[in-house]
């Protein structure tokens, strides 16, 4: 047994990143009185919806991915947000370190969909560690690997998410296409002499009697 435990103390906005990021400070104890050289960590990050509750307007951006709320007894399961990694400087007892969970904005991704449709509130967050501890061995160093059980939960704000997505894309985001809808949707601008990408799905969304505001 390596007695190794994580929380996580925090998850915040980087709003200097290239690229969207979050930063989750752990805090990482380890009860076997080594001294331990490095631990090379892996992390998979899951959503887990059926732990929060949802207003109206939430569940109705929430019926493309869960379906009728009446279905979402079945339907309102973990997902995986991302998997990232780091490594941990040595340390003997306990010790704190960062965490970087970098993020996309693209509706093609399940995270971004549901994150997008939450408008205030907590986001409830697992995040499962897996990675190999150093240690000094008897003829240099010694390999062990993190438990497979090694977890924790955290309940981000949605505020952080929307800080961060604020920084990089403000009053925006955007949709991936494919190359022939994009051309289609190109030609339907230059023919109604439209100016801005927004306006052209307006007008489109308008031709199909949806209300636009």
């Amino acid at each position: 047994m390596s007695g190794l435990g994580f929380s996580v103390l925090d998850v915040v906005a980087e709003p200097y990143s290239v690229v969207p990021q979050l930063t989750a400070r752990l805090r990482i104890t380890d009860g076997s009185g080594e001294r331990i050289h490095a631990v090379v960590l892996r992390c998979q990050v899951r959503i887990e919806p059926q732990r929060r509750q949802y207003d109206e307007a939430e569940r109705e951006g929430l019926r493309g991915l869960f379906g009728e709320p009446d279905r979402w007894k079945d339907t309102l399961k973990p997902f995986l947000w991302m998997q990232c990694n780091t490594t941990v400087q040595g340390f003997s007892g306990s010790t704190e370190a960062d965490l970087a969970l970098p993020c996309t904005y693209d509706f093609d991704v399940t995270g971004s969909r549901y994150l997008h449709a939450l408008g205030d509130g907590e986001v409830p967050l697992t995040l499962l560690f897996s990675g190999t501890v150093f240690t000094k061995g008897g003829a240099g160093f010694a390999v062990r690997q993190v438990p497979w059980d090694c977890e924790a939960r955290h309940r981000m704000p949605v505020a952080v998410w929307r800080q961060m997505i604020a920084s990089h894309f403000p009053n925006s985001g955007w949709i991936r296409l494919d190359q022939d809808v994009l051309d289609r949707v190109a030609g339907f601008r230059a023919r109604r002499g439209l100016i801005s990408w927004d306006e052209t799905v307006s007008t489109l969304l308008a031709g199909t009697g949806e209300v636009v505001t």
